[in-house]
């Protein structure tokens, strides 16, 4: 891009002094108009002087103007010619119309000057291949203008038109005068010629820059879509990469789900089985409304089970908000399994979003399931706190422990879930099981919190 720019920088550069040629072109097309209507003024008003008029226009076999009207009309059909070189036009009719009437004008300022002077054809011609649009057309005008150009002068012009040459104004000038006039004329006839053809050039030039501009954006325009073909098959490979990772975490969070809500409820379908069992001949009514409750677990498990599947929170988040759910969850599993729970909430537990009270709550219905099933814990203590931006969630049972700690299942998943709140987790296998989650509060970190909520 910074090559096409750089094009682009020199396509105006050229452009521009091809404009810079244009305005020198005009200005010495004016000077020679009028040193040539001055020569023929002061030739006219010489003879007036000298009482030769007469003699010079019975010489002359032509009409003649008043000297200083000369130099008026051509100076004023040159500024015409200008000003309508200076309107633009949108359409090729209109520029075609346009250039009619310079030729017109170019016509007139030559007639008056005797056709000793075609220069201002030549600027009709640039002004044309200038702003003409770039057609057939184009040429085609610029052949018509150039073959009026080669014909419009005094040998020709004159069998049709009465016109004085300007050798008959030279004739009153002495000889050395006459000589530096006709050589200054044929010099600046030669140097508006030679300004005219350093102007074709640049354009030429500037025209050619620009094509090749173009064609070098075009190149680096194709270069570009074969960039973007390439990144849209990388998309489209990402894409599908991308939908195979959301499928597997899908697949991840629902064995999370199942396994979470049916481990919970055969835990405590289990151990209440085996309470159950145990007081069947001892206490038959104690034993039947154990069952009850077994019962009731799990049909709460199969409603679980199948919001798990319909992907929907659990269903005592559905029912209650964070604290009444884990409030019921401990109070169940104490029913059931029979099992000494301490919970205690020192910090409100309301602003949590559904993914993070979903987690909260999983964590410690998982770490109640493990110390019952693995541990064979009779005593758990639930401790939820916050300290500054941090909500800190501690479990620990007075279960057999583990000297030896292997992820099982309930552990991996637990750190997946916290991985998604960018928390952490910690666990201990001595003197019971312990386990604690450190999870970021994105709703505040005002301390005040921290002194919220209460025991349960």
């Amino acid at each position: 891009m910074k090559n096409a720019g750089t094009k682009e920088e020199g396509a105006v550069a050229k452009r521009q002094i091809s404009d810079y040629v244009l305005i020198v072109m005009k200005n010495v097309n004016l000077l020679i108009i009028l040193f040539l209507a001055g020569i023929m003024a002061a030739s006219l008003h010489g003879y007036a002087q000298a009482g030769t008029a007469m003699e010079f226009m019975r010489a002359a076999h032509g009409f003649t103007w008043e000297g200083w009207k000369i130099i008026v009309m051509a100076a004023g059909l040159y500024g015409a010619c200008l000003l309508v070189m200076y309107i633009q036009s949108e359409t090729a009719a209109a520029l075609l119309v346009k250039v009619c009437i310079e030729i017109l004008l170019g016509f007139l300022v030559s007639y008056l000057l005797g056709f000793s002077y075609m220069g201002v054809i030549l600027l009709v011609l640039a002004d044309t291949m200038k702003y003409f649009p770039k057609s057939r057309i184009k040429f085609s005008v610029a052949v018509v203008i150039s073959l009026f150009y080669l014909f419009i002068n005094y040998e020709f012009m004159s069998v049709y038109f009465d016109v004085i040459p300007l050798s008959v104004y030279l004739d009153y000038y002495q000889s050395d005068a006459r000589a530096l006039m006709s050589g200054m004329q044929n010099a600046l006839n030669a140097l508006n010629t030679f300004i005219f053809l350093v102007y074709m050039i640049s354009l030429l030039w500037a025209q050619f820059d620009e094509k090749e501009r173009i064609l070098s954006l075009n190149r680096q325009l194709n270069e570009a879509n074969s960039e973007l073909q390439k990144a849209n098959v990388q998309l489209e490979q990402y894409a599908e990469e991308k939908e195979q990772m959301v499928a597997t975490r899908e697949r991840n969070r629902l064995a999370r789900e199942i396994h979470d809500t049916l481990g919970h409820a055969l835990t405590g379908i289990i151990t209440g089985t085996e309470a159950s069992i145990a007081l069947m001949d001892v206490a038959p009514d104690m034993a039947k409304k154990q069952l009850k409750v077994i019962t009731e677990v799990a049909r709460q498990g199969i409603t679980d089970v199948r919001r798990s599947v319909k992907a929907l929170r659990p269903d005592a988040l559905e029912k209650y908000d964070l604290e009444k759910a884990i409030s019921t969850v401990v109070e169940d599993m104490r029913t059931v399994a029979h099992i000494d729970i301490d919970y205690h909430c020192s910090t409100s537990l309301n602003g949590f979003n559904n993914d993070e009270e979903e987690i909260i709550y999983r964590i410690v219905q998982e770490s109640i399931t493990n110390a019952i099933r693995h541990g064979h814990a009779t005593a758990i203590q639930i401790d939820i706190s916050r300290k500054y931006g941090t909500l800190i969630v501690r479990i620990q049972d007075n279960g057999e422990g583990c000297a030896d700690i292997k992820k099982g299942f309930g552990l991996h998943h637990m750190e997946e879930r916290l991985q998604l709140l960018q928390g952490t987790l910690r666990y201990n296998g001595e003197n019971g099981f312990t386990v604690e989650a450190h999870i970021p509060i994105r709703w505040g970190e005002n301390g005040e919190e921290d002194i919220k909520g209460g025991g349960k």
